[in-house]
């Protein structure tokens, strides 16, 4: 099986790695020439597509890792005219959705790639960089038994597979699961403010935490490592985040949900998000709540 990758990224990039040394045939496309330079000498087993249409071409599984299911949407079918990744796939083919895309809009997709005999499953993953690079991602797939049954070989080069449900149901996972990583990211730098405040040590208050039942994913891998050292360089951006928590939120709404929690993070990472920029690390929502938290006594 040949398997054409789209988005070259910091998490792409591993991920064909992993994939290559598993050893499976890649064609691989970004619209960033410095994100391809790396793999120009990668030998046979990786070369570097002309342009979108050729992704496809003589390829069984096309991945797609980009931004959001924007980009996907218009990565895949082009402007009607050509210039997409579907015009030089052939009947039959699948293409795999790992970005973070809204679950509704990747339901309409695949009812467009359906009309084309194109499969589509959605297989957005959760670890970061770290995890890309070591092939252990939580793979959240959500699609037909069969199509899901096609690409598992080629996922689980890359992480651990969790079939989640029907189309879409893997990218409803991943932004439910973001809002909670969101909330406890923000929940540990309210608690580390309030702490230093009082005259606490953030990182006893981490070692603590991680010993009781406040411990959670910020607590355990991001405060000592990143927060209470004003590192922020866990490597995932805010604007991502952000965006992740967005469409939980706007989940919520077309689903008749009332969800106040999740209204309320969606509001904190927005108005972090003008404050501090869509490139800013995702730690850095440390940074947002202090600033809007009020002087120290000392000050």
């Amino acid at each position: 099986m040949r398997i054409g990758f789209v988005g070259i990224g910091n998490m792409g990039a591993p991920m064909v790695r992993c994939l290559a040394q598993a050893g499976w045939a890649l064609n691989i496309f970004d619209i960033s020439s410095e994100a391809l330079a790396p793999f120009r000498q990668a030998g046979a087993d990786i070369s570097i597509a002309r342009g979108l249409e050729d992704v496809g071409a003589d390829a069984d599984l096309v991945i797609t890792m980009l931004p959001s299911g924007t980009e996907v949407r218009q990565v895949m079918l082009g402007d009607g005219a050509g210039g997409g990744v579907v015009h030089g796939m052939k009947p039959g083919s699948l293409v795999v959705d790992m970005s973070s895309s809204y679950p509704l809009q990747t339901r309409q997709l695949g009812t467009d790639l359906s009309a084309r005999d194109i499969g589509l499953i959605d297989a957005p993953v959760s670890g970061g960089v770290p995890r890309a690079e070591s092939g252990t991602l939580t793979i959240m797939a959500g699609g037909e038994k069969e199509l899901v049954d096609r690409a598992e070989p080629a996922l689980a080069a890359m992480g651990t597979i969790y079939r989640t449900g029907p189309l879409g149901s893997g990218h409803a996972m991943k932004v439910l699961n973001n809002y909670l990583s969101a909330s406890g990211l923000a929940a540990a730098c309210e608690a580390v403010l309030v702490g230093e405040r009082f005259g606490l040590d953030p990182d006893v208050m981490a070692d603590i935490l991680n010993t009781s039942t406040g411990r959670n994913n910020a607590t355990d891998l991001k405060l000592k490592q990143h927060v209470n050292n004003r590192r922020f360089d866990t490597g995932f951006a805010l604007g991502l985040m952000s965006k992740d928590v967005a469409m939980a939120h706007k989940l919520a709404r077309d689903l008749d949900v009332n969800a106040p929690g999740l209204r309320t993070i969606d509001e904190v990472y927005q108005r972090a998000l003008v404050q501090l920029g869509g490139s800013s690390d995702h730690s850095e929502i440390f940074s947002y709540l202090e600033a809007t938290s009020g002087k120290s006594p000392n000050d």
